[in-house]
Protein backbone atom coordinates (compact mmCIF):
# COMPACT_ATOMS: atom_id res chain seq x y z
CA UNK A 1 0.00 0.00 0.00
CA UNK A 2 1.92 3.16 -0.74
CA UNK A 3 -1.06 5.46 -0.23
CA UNK A 4 -0.41 6.42 3.37
CA UNK A 5 2.96 5.98 5.59
CA UNK A 6 1.91 4.40 8.53
CA UNK A 7 -1.06 3.07 10.49
CA UNK A 8 -2.21 2.43 14.13
CA UNK A 9 -4.83 2.72 16.87
CA UNK A 10 -5.81 6.31 17.00
CA UNK A 11 -7.87 5.21 20.06
CA UNK A 12 -9.00 2.00 21.69
CA UNK A 13 -12.35 0.98 23.35
CA UNK A 14 -12.65 -0.19 27.39
CA UNK A 15 -9.42 0.87 28.25
CA UNK A 16 -8.91 3.58 31.35
CA UNK A 17 -7.29 7.15 30.20
CA UNK A 18 -4.95 8.76 32.04
CA UNK A 19 -7.40 11.31 32.77
CA UNK A 20 -10.02 9.02 34.08
CA UNK A 21 -12.48 8.22 30.82
CA UNK A 22 -13.01 5.39 29.45
CA UNK A 23 -14.11 5.30 25.58
CA UNK A 24 -16.87 2.92 24.43
CA UNK A 25 -17.42 0.73 21.85
CA UNK A 26 -18.88 3.14 18.57
CA UNK A 27 -18.08 6.16 20.41
CA UNK A 28 -16.81 7.73 17.38
CA UNK A 29 -18.76 5.48 14.76
CA UNK A 30 -19.72 8.49 13.14
CA UNK A 31 -16.47 9.38 12.49
CA UNK A 32 -15.48 6.31 10.05
CA UNK A 33 -14.09 7.18 6.58
CA UNK A 34 -13.38 10.95 7.64
CA UNK A 35 -10.13 12.48 7.50
CA UNK A 36 -8.53 14.59 10.45
CA UNK A 37 -5.61 16.29 10.76
CA UNK A 38 -2.08 15.11 11.92
CA UNK A 39 -0.58 17.04 14.13
CA UNK A 40 2.18 17.59 16.43
CA UNK A 41 1.64 17.21 20.01
CA UNK A 42 -1.33 18.73 20.06
CA UNK A 43 -0.07 21.97 19.16
CA UNK A 44 -2.25 24.11 16.86
CA UNK A 45 -0.76 27.33 17.24
CA UNK A 46 1.62 26.83 14.40
CA UNK A 47 1.39 25.60 11.05
CA UNK A 48 4.02 24.04 10.76
CA UNK A 49 2.84 21.81 13.48
CA UNK A 50 1.09 20.53 10.97
CA UNK A 51 2.50 17.23 9.37
CA UNK A 52 -0.45 15.27 7.17
CA UNK A 53 -3.37 13.89 7.46
CA UNK A 54 -5.08 10.84 8.82
CA UNK A 55 -8.17 8.61 7.35
CA UNK A 56 -10.15 7.38 10.69
CA UNK A 57 -11.71 3.60 10.38
CA UNK A 58 -14.05 3.03 13.26
CA UNK A 59 -13.15 -1.02 14.40
CA UNK A 60 -15.02 -3.23 17.26
CA UNK A 61 -11.86 -2.13 18.74
CA UNK A 62 -11.44 1.41 18.68
CA UNK A 63 -10.65 3.82 15.80
CA UNK A 64 -7.90 2.95 13.60
CA UNK A 65 -5.78 5.55 11.77
CA UNK A 66 -4.14 5.59 8.40
CA UNK A 67 -1.81 8.50 7.91
CA UNK A 68 0.30 10.74 5.44
CA UNK A 69 2.83 12.87 6.11
CA UNK A 70 2.75 16.05 4.36
CA UNK A 71 5.80 17.56 2.06
CA UNK A 72 6.28 20.57 4.50
CA UNK A 73 10.05 19.96 6.41
CA UNK A 74 8.05 19.15 10.09
CA UNK A 75 5.95 16.56 7.87
CA UNK A 76 9.46 15.10 6.34
CA UNK A 77 10.99 14.99 10.22
CA UNK A 78 8.39 13.69 11.57
CA UNK A 79 8.48 10.64 9.20
CA UNK A 80 11.71 10.52 9.72
CA UNK A 81 10.80 9.95 13.48
CA UNK A 82 8.04 7.64 12.34
CA UNK A 83 10.20 5.08 10.59
CA UNK A 84 12.95 5.04 12.97
CA UNK A 85 10.90 4.36 15.69
CA UNK A 86 12.01 7.52 18.06
CA UNK A 87 8.25 8.29 18.01
CA UNK A 88 5.41 5.57 18.80
CA UNK A 89 2.29 7.12 20.40
CA UNK A 90 -0.76 8.50 19.11
CA UNK A 91 -3.34 10.85 20.48
CA UNK A 92 -6.52 11.86 19.71
CA UNK A 93 -8.52 15.12 20.11
CA UNK A 94 -12.04 15.17 20.91
CA UNK A 95 -14.46 17.50 21.94
CA UNK A 96 -18.54 17.59 22.29
CA UNK A 97 -18.85 14.89 24.63
CA UNK A 98 -21.67 13.21 25.71
CA UNK A 99 -20.66 10.80 28.59
CA UNK A 100 -22.43 8.83 30.90
CA UNK A 101 -19.80 9.20 34.35
CA UNK A 102 -16.61 8.92 33.20
CA UNK A 103 -17.58 6.67 30.25
CA UNK A 104 -17.83 8.47 27.11
CA UNK A 105 -20.26 7.63 24.35
CA UNK A 106 -20.40 9.85 21.48
CA UNK A 107 -17.93 13.04 20.82
CA UNK A 108 -16.46 14.51 17.57
CA UNK A 109 -12.47 13.56 16.90
CA UNK A 110 -10.97 17.33 15.97
CA UNK A 111 -7.66 15.75 15.08
CA UNK A 112 -4.93 12.75 15.68
CA UNK A 113 -1.51 14.08 17.62
CA UNK A 114 1.81 12.03 17.32
CA UNK A 115 3.16 12.29 20.91
CA UNK A 116 5.98 11.08 22.84
CA UNK A 117 3.65 9.10 25.67
CA UNK A 118 -0.20 8.47 24.96
CA UNK A 119 -3.08 8.94 27.99
CA UNK A 120 -5.02 5.90 26.09
CA UNK A 121 -2.45 3.00 26.84
CA UNK A 122 -4.02 1.31 23.52
CA UNK A 123 -3.49 4.15 20.94
CA UNK A 124 0.16 3.35 19.17
CA UNK A 125 1.30 3.00 15.70
CA UNK A 126 1.51 -0.51 14.74
CA UNK A 127 3.11 -0.74 10.94
CA UNK A 128 5.15 1.96 9.44
CA UNK A 129 5.23 1.92 5.56
CA UNK A 130 8.77 2.38 3.43
CA UNK A 131 7.47 3.43 0.04
CA UNK A 132 10.08 2.07 -2.41
CA UNK A 133 11.62 -1.21 -4.44
CA UNK A 134 13.15 -2.54 -1.11
CA UNK A 135 10.60 -2.91 1.37
CA UNK A 136 6.63 -2.70 1.13
CA UNK A 137 5.93 -3.04 5.07
CA UNK A 138 7.18 -3.00 8.40
CA UNK A 139 5.46 -3.94 11.74
CA UNK A 140 7.06 -2.44 14.74
CA UNK A 141 5.78 -2.91 18.41
CA UNK A 142 6.03 -1.05 21.00
CA UNK A 143 3.39 -1.73 23.34
CA UNK A 144 4.17 -5.05 24.03
CA UNK A 145 0.63 -6.27 22.11
CA UNK A 146 0.01 -8.14 19.27
CA UNK A 147 1.61 -6.65 16.51
CA UNK A 148 -0.49 -6.68 13.42
CA UNK A 149 1.42 -7.58 10.09
CA UNK A 150 -0.04 -5.74 6.97
CA UNK A 151 0.90 -6.86 3.08
CA UNK A 152 0.56 -4.16 0.66
CA UNK A 153 -2.26 -6.34 -1.06
CA UNK A 154 -4.33 -6.29 2.17
CA UNK A 155 -4.09 -2.94 2.84
CA UNK A 156 -5.63 -2.08 -0.60
CA UNK A 157 -8.19 -3.96 -0.03
CA UNK A 158 -8.76 -2.61 3.57
CA UNK A 159 -8.28 0.93 2.10
CA UNK A 160 -10.47 -0.17 -0.66
CA UNK A 161 -13.28 -1.19 2.08
CA UNK A 162 -12.95 2.28 4.11
CA UNK A 163 -13.76 4.24 1.33
CA UNK A 164 -16.07 2.17 0.06
CA UNK A 165 -18.51 2.22 3.55
CA UNK A 166 -17.27 6.39 3.98
CA UNK A 167 -19.21 6.61 1.27
CA UNK A 168 -22.29 4.49 2.41
CA UNK A 169 -22.46 6.36 5.56
CA UNK A 170 -25.54 8.19 6.29
CA UNK A 171 -25.83 11.98 5.95
CA UNK A 172 -27.28 14.18 9.10
CA UNK A 173 -29.75 16.19 9.07
CA UNK A 174 -28.01 19.08 9.38
CA UNK A 175 -24.83 20.58 8.16
CA UNK A 176 -22.64 21.38 10.85
CA UNK A 177 -19.73 23.54 10.84
CA UNK A 178 -17.53 20.63 11.09
CA UNK A 179 -19.06 19.12 7.61
CA UNK A 180 -18.78 22.00 6.04
CA UNK A 181 -14.96 22.29 6.91
CA UNK A 182 -14.23 18.55 5.52
CA UNK A 183 -15.65 19.74 2.09
CA UNK A 184 -12.33 22.07 1.75
CA UNK A 185 -9.22 21.07 0.40
CA UNK A 186 -5.93 20.27 1.86
CA UNK A 187 -4.52 23.25 0.87
CA UNK A 188 -7.46 25.20 2.45
CA UNK A 189 -7.46 22.80 5.33
CA UNK A 190 -3.94 24.00 6.05
CA UNK A 191 -4.54 27.93 5.73
CA UNK A 192 -7.74 27.44 8.15
CA UNK A 193 -5.40 25.58 10.79
CA UNK A 194 -2.61 28.37 10.26
CA UNK A 195 -5.37 30.82 11.32
CA UNK A 196 -7.26 28.66 13.86
CA UNK A 197 -3.52 28.32 15.57
CA UNK A 198 -2.92 32.00 15.73
CA UNK A 199 -6.57 32.34 18.19
CA UNK A 200 -5.97 29.58 20.17
CA UNK A 201 -4.35 29.68 23.77
CA UNK A 202 -2.63 26.91 25.31
CA UNK A 203 -0.53 26.64 28.14
CA UNK A 204 2.22 24.08 27.98
CA UNK A 205 3.93 24.15 31.19
CA UNK A 206 3.30 20.79 33.26
CA UNK A 207 0.86 20.70 36.32
CA UNK A 208 2.84 19.39 38.74
CA UNK A 209 6.58 18.35 37.57
CA UNK A 210 7.80 16.33 40.43
CA UNK A 211 4.13 14.12 39.77
CA UNK A 212 4.67 14.36 35.90
CA UNK A 213 4.94 10.41 34.61
CA UNK A 214 5.69 10.13 31.07
CA UNK A 215 3.96 6.35 31.50
CA UNK A 216 0.65 8.12 32.67
CA UNK A 217 0.23 10.85 29.55
CA UNK A 218 2.73 13.20 29.51
CA UNK A 219 2.76 16.84 30.12
CA UNK A 220 -0.24 18.52 31.79
CA UNK A 221 -2.03 21.30 28.98
CA UNK A 222 -4.88 22.84 28.35
CA UNK A 223 -6.10 23.33 24.49
CA UNK A 224 -9.16 25.28 22.90
CA UNK A 225 -11.22 24.52 19.99
CA UNK A 226 -12.66 27.53 17.90
CA UNK A 227 -14.49 24.78 15.91
CA UNK A 228 -17.52 24.59 18.69
CA UNK A 229 -19.95 27.10 17.25
CA UNK A 230 -22.99 24.65 17.39
CA UNK A 231 -26.27 25.54 19.16
CA UNK A 232 -25.97 22.95 21.94
CA UNK A 233 -23.56 23.88 24.28
CA UNK A 234 -20.56 21.60 24.82
CA UNK A 235 -20.63 19.89 28.02
CA UNK A 236 -17.11 18.74 27.92
CA UNK A 237 -13.77 18.12 25.85
CA UNK A 238 -11.36 15.73 25.54
CA UNK A 239 -8.13 15.89 24.17
CA UNK A 240 -5.76 13.48 25.52
CA UNK A 241 -1.78 13.13 25.87
CA UNK A 242 -3.23 13.46 29.48
CA UNK A 243 -4.65 16.88 29.09
CA UNK A 244 -7.07 18.14 31.35
CA UNK A 245 -10.36 19.23 30.02
CA UNK A 246 -10.70 22.26 28.34
CA UNK A 247 -14.28 23.49 29.39
CA UNK A 248 -16.60 22.69 32.24
CA UNK A 249 -20.42 22.74 32.19
CA UNK A 250 -20.93 25.91 30.58
CA UNK A 251 -24.14 26.20 31.99
CA UNK A 252 -22.93 26.03 35.42
CA UNK A 253 -21.06 29.44 35.48
CA UNK A 254 -23.31 30.80 33.10
CA UNK A 255 -20.94 32.24 30.46
CA UNK A 256 -18.18 30.47 28.08
CA UNK A 257 -15.68 33.10 29.25
CA UNK A 258 -16.05 32.43 33.09
CA UNK A 259 -16.09 28.58 32.62
CA UNK A 260 -12.91 29.23 30.81
CA UNK A 261 -11.00 31.16 33.08
CA UNK A 262 -12.13 28.59 35.70
CA UNK A 263 -9.67 26.40 34.05
CA UNK A 264 -7.13 29.08 34.72
CA UNK A 265 -6.27 30.14 31.01
CA UNK A 266 -5.84 33.11 31.34
CA UNK A 267 -6.58 36.16 28.42
CA UNK A 268 -9.02 34.48 26.92
CA UNK A 269 -10.47 38.12 25.63
CA UNK A 270 -7.65 37.75 22.75
CA UNK A 271 -10.57 35.44 21.21
CA UNK A 272 -13.12 37.92 21.23
CA UNK A 273 -13.48 40.77 18.92
CA UNK A 274 -11.91 43.70 19.27
CA UNK A 275 -13.63 46.69 21.16
CA UNK A 276 -14.86 49.35 19.05
CA UNK A 277 -15.28 53.41 19.84
CA UNK A 278 -18.86 54.85 19.60
CA UNK A 279 -18.16 57.86 18.46
CA UNK A 280 -15.54 59.28 15.75
CA UNK A 281 -13.46 61.32 18.28
CA UNK A 282 -13.27 61.22 21.98
CA UNK A 283 -15.68 62.37 24.46
CA UNK A 284 -14.94 65.08 26.67
CA UNK A 285 -15.77 65.23 30.41
CA UNK A 286 -16.92 68.64 31.06
CA UNK A 287 -19.95 70.99 32.57
CA UNK A 288 -23.16 71.35 30.61
CA UNK A 289 -22.28 74.46 28.21
CA UNK A 290 -25.78 75.33 27.20
CA UNK A 291 -25.33 78.89 28.96
CA UNK A 292 -22.08 79.49 27.78
CA UNK A 293 -23.60 80.22 24.13
CA UNK A 294 -26.61 81.79 25.48
CA UNK A 295 -23.80 84.29 27.00
CA UNK A 296 -22.10 84.90 24.22
CA UNK A 297 -24.52 85.48 22.17
CA UNK A 298 -26.38 87.70 23.83
CA UNK A 299 -23.87 90.42 25.12
CA UNK A 300 -23.49 93.40 23.08
CA UNK A 301 -19.84 93.29 20.66
CA UNK A 302 -18.25 96.49 19.80
CA UNK A 303 -15.10 96.32 17.44
CA UNK A 304 -13.31 98.69 19.67
CA UNK A 305 -12.23 97.67 23.79
CA UNK A 306 -12.04 100.60 25.18
CA UNK A 307 -15.37 101.50 26.69
CA UNK A 308 -16.86 104.56 28.42
CA UNK A 309 -19.64 105.25 30.14
CA UNK A 310 -20.83 109.27 30.72
CA UNK A 311 -24.06 108.99 32.74
CA UNK A 312 -25.93 112.04 34.11
CA UNK A 313 -28.04 111.56 36.99
CA UNK A 314 -31.12 113.15 36.96
CA UNK A 315 -33.09 111.60 40.02
CA UNK A 316 -32.03 113.71 42.75
CA UNK A 317 -34.29 116.35 44.17
CA UNK A 318 -32.52 119.51 42.74
CA UNK A 319 -32.66 117.84 39.28
CA UNK A 320 -36.11 118.06 39.42
CA UNK A 321 -38.47 120.81 37.48
CA UNK A 322 -39.78 123.86 39.67
CA UNK A 323 -43.01 126.18 40.07
CA UNK A 324 -42.15 129.71 39.09
CA UNK A 325 -43.54 132.57 41.47
CA UNK A 326 -43.56 135.71 39.59
CA UNK A 327 -40.85 138.19 40.80
CA UNK A 328 -38.67 135.02 42.23
CA UNK A 329 -35.69 134.11 41.29
CA UNK A 330 -35.12 131.01 38.82
CA UNK A 331 -32.58 128.65 40.18
CA UNK A 332 -30.68 126.34 37.88
CA UNK A 333 -30.76 122.79 38.03
CA UNK A 334 -28.09 120.41 39.51
CA UNK A 335 -26.94 117.03 38.60
CA UNK A 336 -23.94 115.17 38.42
CA UNK A 337 -21.80 113.42 35.99
CA UNK A 338 -20.72 109.83 36.04
CA UNK A 339 -18.02 108.26 34.25
CA UNK A 340 -16.45 104.62 33.70
CA UNK A 341 -14.66 103.64 31.24
CA UNK A 342 -12.89 99.90 30.88
CA UNK A 343 -9.65 98.65 29.39
CA UNK A 344 -9.06 95.16 27.80
CA UNK A 345 -7.53 92.52 29.13
CA UNK A 346 -5.55 89.52 27.58
CA UNK A 347 -7.76 85.80 27.88
CA UNK A 348 -5.58 82.40 26.52
CA UNK A 349 -5.33 79.18 26.87
CA UNK A 350 -2.64 76.94 25.75
CA UNK A 351 -1.65 73.49 24.82
CA UNK A 352 0.87 71.22 22.99
CA UNK A 353 1.22 68.12 21.39
CA UNK A 354 4.51 65.76 21.02
CA UNK A 355 4.34 65.36 17.23
CA UNK A 356 5.24 61.92 16.94
CA UNK A 357 1.72 61.74 19.01
CA UNK A 358 0.16 63.94 15.86
CA UNK A 359 1.42 61.87 13.62
CA UNK A 360 0.56 58.15 14.90
CA UNK A 361 -2.99 59.50 15.78
CA UNK A 362 -4.54 58.54 12.41
CA UNK A 363 -8.00 57.08 13.34
CA UNK A 364 -9.13 61.35 14.13
CA UNK A 365 -7.66 64.95 13.28
CA UNK A 366 -6.35 64.94 16.62
CA UNK A 367 -5.28 68.67 16.07
CA UNK A 368 -8.71 69.71 14.96
CA UNK A 369 -9.77 67.63 17.71
CA UNK A 370 -7.97 69.75 20.59
CA UNK A 371 -8.42 73.51 18.89
CA UNK A 372 -12.44 72.06 19.40
CA UNK A 373 -11.55 72.07 23.07
CA UNK A 374 -9.87 75.23 23.63
CA UNK A 375 -12.33 77.45 22.21
CA UNK A 376 -14.92 75.65 24.03
CA UNK A 377 -12.73 76.71 27.24
CA UNK A 378 -11.76 79.79 26.23
CA UNK A 379 -15.51 80.65 25.59
CA UNK A 380 -16.62 79.33 28.96
CA UNK A 381 -14.10 80.97 31.09
CA UNK A 382 -15.22 85.22 29.18
CA UNK A 383 -18.49 83.97 29.59
CA UNK A 384 -18.17 82.76 33.38
CA UNK A 385 -15.76 85.86 34.29
CA UNK A 386 -18.58 88.32 32.75
CA UNK A 387 -21.10 86.96 34.75
CA UNK A 388 -19.46 85.78 37.71
CA UNK A 389 -16.30 86.44 37.73
CA UNK A 390 -13.56 83.94 37.35
CA UNK A 391 -13.30 82.51 40.96
CA UNK A 392 -9.43 82.76 41.13
CA UNK A 393 -8.30 84.40 44.22
CA UNK A 394 -6.78 87.92 43.52
CA UNK A 395 -2.60 86.51 44.05
CA UNK A 396 -3.39 84.13 41.02
CA UNK A 397 -1.12 84.90 38.22
CA UNK A 398 -4.12 83.04 36.21
CA UNK A 399 -6.58 85.48 37.45
CA UNK A 400 -9.02 87.98 35.20
CA UNK A 401 -8.80 91.05 35.94
CA UNK A 402 -11.94 91.76 37.14
CA UNK A 403 -11.14 95.58 36.16
CA UNK A 404 -11.21 94.89 32.40
CA UNK A 405 -13.91 92.35 32.37
CA UNK A 406 -16.22 93.47 35.55
CA UNK A 407 -18.48 90.88 37.19
CA UNK A 408 -22.34 91.30 36.51
CA UNK A 409 -23.04 89.91 40.53
CA UNK A 410 -20.42 91.73 41.95
CA UNK A 411 -20.20 95.33 39.88
CA UNK A 412 -21.01 99.22 41.44
CA UNK A 413 -24.34 99.09 42.95
CA UNK A 414 -24.94 101.79 40.17
CA UNK A 415 -24.97 99.12 37.95
CA UNK A 416 -26.09 95.60 39.66
CA UNK A 417 -28.89 96.16 42.13
CA UNK A 418 -27.53 93.53 45.00
CA UNK A 419 -31.19 92.41 46.59
CA UNK A 420 -30.92 90.03 49.60
CA UNK A 421 -33.06 87.01 50.27
CA UNK A 422 -33.53 87.24 54.02
CA UNK A 423 -34.89 83.67 55.17
CA UNK A 424 -34.46 81.98 59.32
CA UNK A 425 -31.26 80.72 59.81
CA UNK A 426 -32.93 77.29 60.05
CA UNK A 427 -34.95 77.83 56.95
CA UNK A 428 -36.75 74.99 55.02
CA UNK A 429 -35.87 74.38 51.02
CA UNK A 430 -39.40 75.62 50.28
CA UNK A 431 -39.33 78.63 52.73
CA UNK A 432 -35.76 80.01 50.83
CA UNK A 433 -36.99 79.05 47.60
CA UNK A 434 -40.53 81.62 48.58
CA UNK A 435 -38.34 84.06 49.47
CA UNK A 436 -36.31 84.38 46.49
CA UNK A 437 -39.82 84.16 44.27
CA UNK A 438 -41.24 87.17 46.56
CA UNK A 439 -37.64 89.00 46.34
CA UNK A 440 -37.52 88.66 42.26
CA UNK A 441 -40.77 89.89 41.66
CA UNK A 442 -40.41 92.93 44.07
CA UNK A 443 -36.73 94.12 43.07
CA UNK A 444 -38.33 94.30 39.34
CA UNK A 445 -39.41 97.78 40.54
CA UNK A 446 -35.81 99.09 40.34
CA UNK A 447 -34.71 97.74 36.93
CA UNK A 448 -33.86 100.12 34.50
CA UNK A 449 -32.29 97.70 31.77
CA UNK A 450 -33.69 96.92 28.33
CA UNK A 451 -36.38 94.85 27.34
CA UNK A 452 -37.58 92.18 28.90
CA UNK A 453 -34.70 90.21 31.29
CA UNK A 454 -33.33 86.49 31.60
CA UNK A 455 -32.82 84.59 35.03
CA UNK A 456 -29.62 82.83 35.54
CA UNK A 457 -29.48 80.90 38.45
CA UNK A 458 -28.69 77.32 39.53
CA UNK A 459 -30.37 73.86 39.00
CA UNK A 460 -30.71 73.72 43.29
CA UNK A 461 -32.87 77.02 43.24
CA UNK A 462 -34.34 76.40 40.32
CA UNK A 463 -35.60 72.88 41.58
CA UNK A 464 -36.41 74.20 44.63
CA UNK A 465 -38.80 76.43 42.83
CA UNK A 466 -40.41 73.91 41.09
CA UNK A 467 -40.90 72.16 44.01
CA UNK A 468 -42.92 74.03 46.13
CA UNK A 469 -46.63 72.98 46.59
CA UNK A 470 -49.72 75.15 48.09
CA UNK A 471 -51.44 73.95 51.15
CA UNK A 472 -53.61 71.31 48.89
CA UNK A 473 -50.03 69.75 48.42
CA UNK A 474 -50.36 70.84 44.91
CA UNK A 475 -47.19 71.60 42.98
CA UNK A 476 -47.63 75.65 42.70
CA UNK A 477 -45.01 75.57 38.94
CA UNK A 478 -45.64 73.04 37.07
CA UNK A 479 -43.25 74.32 34.16
CA UNK A 480 -40.20 76.27 34.17
CA UNK A 481 -42.15 78.55 31.53
CA UNK A 482 -44.86 79.05 34.18
CA UNK A 483 -42.25 79.68 36.52
CA UNK A 484 -40.71 82.41 34.50
CA UNK A 485 -43.51 84.10 33.88
CA UNK A 486 -44.84 84.54 37.29
CA UNK A 487 -41.11 86.30 37.98
CA UNK A 488 -41.43 88.60 35.18
CA UNK A 489 -38.32 86.66 32.90
CA UNK A 490 -38.06 85.56 29.26
CA UNK A 491 -36.12 82.80 30.29
CA UNK A 492 -34.85 80.64 33.11
CA UNK A 493 -31.09 79.51 32.27
CA UNK A 494 -29.11 77.33 34.77
CA UNK A 495 -24.98 78.53 35.44
CA UNK A 496 -23.34 75.67 36.43
CA UNK A 497 -20.41 77.37 37.41
CA UNK A 498 -22.96 80.01 39.89
CA UNK A 499 -23.00 76.42 42.55
CA UNK A 500 -21.97 77.58 46.13
CA UNK A 501 -20.69 81.03 45.17
CA UNK A 502 -20.65 83.67 48.05
CA UNK A 503 -19.24 87.12 49.25
CA UNK A 504 -19.00 88.39 52.69
CA UNK A 505 -19.74 91.98 53.12
CA UNK A 506 -19.13 93.63 56.69
CA UNK A 507 -18.82 90.19 58.09
CA UNK A 508 -21.83 88.82 56.78
CA UNK A 509 -21.74 86.20 53.99
CA UNK A 510 -24.22 86.15 50.78
CA UNK A 511 -24.88 83.53 48.57
CA UNK A 512 -25.61 84.10 44.80
CA UNK A 513 -28.92 82.41 44.24
CA UNK A 514 -29.83 84.18 40.77
CA UNK A 515 -29.28 87.11 38.24
CA UNK A 516 -31.77 88.68 36.57
CA UNK A 517 -29.94 90.73 33.21
CA UNK A 518 -30.45 91.37 30.08
CA UNK A 519 -27.24 90.71 28.06
CA UNK A 520 -27.54 93.45 25.70
CA UNK A 521 -26.63 95.84 28.37
CA UNK A 522 -23.18 93.91 28.97
CA UNK A 523 -20.97 95.44 26.07
CA UNK A 524 -17.39 92.95 25.22
CA UNK A 525 -15.33 94.83 23.16
CA UNK A 526 -12.09 94.25 20.87
CA UNK A 527 -9.61 95.56 18.82
CA UNK A 528 -9.36 94.39 15.15
CA UNK A 529 -6.20 92.61 16.41
CA UNK A 530 -7.81 91.48 19.86
CA UNK A 531 -10.33 88.67 18.04
CA UNK A 532 -9.97 85.44 18.89
CA UNK A 533 -6.84 84.19 17.13
CA UNK A 534 -5.37 80.88 16.98
CA UNK A 535 -1.78 80.37 16.62
CA UNK A 536 0.49 77.42 15.88
CA UNK A 537 4.16 76.72 16.72
CA UNK A 538 6.85 74.20 16.16
CA UNK A 539 9.11 73.65 18.76
CA UNK A 540 12.12 72.12 17.32
CA UNK A 541 14.47 71.33 19.91
CA UNK A 542 11.32 69.10 21.96
CA UNK A 543 9.72 68.04 18.62
CA UNK A 544 6.83 69.48 20.13
CA UNK A 545 3.82 71.06 18.24
CA UNK A 546 1.99 73.92 20.39
CA UNK A 547 -1.14 75.79 20.26
CA UNK A 548 -2.35 79.39 21.43
CA UNK A 549 -5.63 80.61 20.96
CA UNK A 550 -6.16 84.12 22.49
CA UNK A 551 -8.34 87.19 22.45
CA UNK A 552 -7.69 90.68 24.05
CA UNK A 553 -10.98 92.24 24.82
CA UNK A 554 -12.66 94.34 27.88
CA UNK A 555 -15.87 93.63 29.32
CA UNK A 556 -18.77 95.48 31.02
CA UNK A 557 -22.59 96.77 32.00
CA UNK A 558 -23.22 99.57 30.12
CA UNK A 559 -26.74 100.99 31.83
CA UNK A 560 -27.01 101.64 35.26
CA UNK A 561 -29.86 99.59 37.71
CA UNK A 562 -28.96 96.72 34.28
CA UNK A 563 -28.76 93.76 36.48
CA UNK A 564 -30.38 92.12 39.84
CA UNK A 565 -28.51 90.29 41.83
CA UNK A 566 -30.37 88.06 44.48
CA UNK A 567 -28.64 86.80 47.72
CA UNK A 568 -29.20 84.48 50.40
CA UNK A 569 -28.49 85.74 53.65
CA UNK A 570 -29.56 84.80 57.35
CA UNK A 571 -31.97 86.83 59.11
CA UNK A 572 -29.34 86.89 61.75
CA UNK A 573 -26.85 88.48 59.26
CA UNK A 574 -29.22 91.60 58.48
CA UNK A 575 -29.45 92.24 62.39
Amino acid sequence: MKTFDFSGWATRNNLKCSDGRTILKDAFKHHNGKTVPLVWNHQHNDPLNILGHALLENRDDGVYAYCKFNETESGKNAKLLVEHGDVSALSIYANQLKQQGLNVLHGAIRELSLVLAGANPGAFIDAVIRHGEESDEEAIIYTGENISMYHAEDKKEEEKLVKEDSKNEKKENEETVADVFETLNEKQKTVVYAMIGQALEENDEPEDNNNNNDSKGGDKVMKHNVFDKEDTICEDVLSHADTEAIFANVKRYGSLRDAVLAHGIENIDYLFPDAQNVTNTPQFIQREMGWVQKVMNGVHHTPFSRIKSIFADITEEDARAKGYIKGSFKKEEVFSLLKRTTTPTTIYKKQKLDRDDVVDITDFDVVAWLKSEMRVMLDEEIARAALVGDGRLSSSDDKVNEQNIRPIWTDSDLYTIKTPVTVAANATADEKAKAFIRAAIKSRKNYKGSGEPTLYTTEDVLTDCLLMEDTTSRVIYDSVSKLATALRVKEIVTVPVMEDLSRTVASDEYTLMGIIVNLSDYNIGADKGGAVNMFDDFDIDYNAQKYLIETRCSGALTKPYSAIALELTTEDAQG
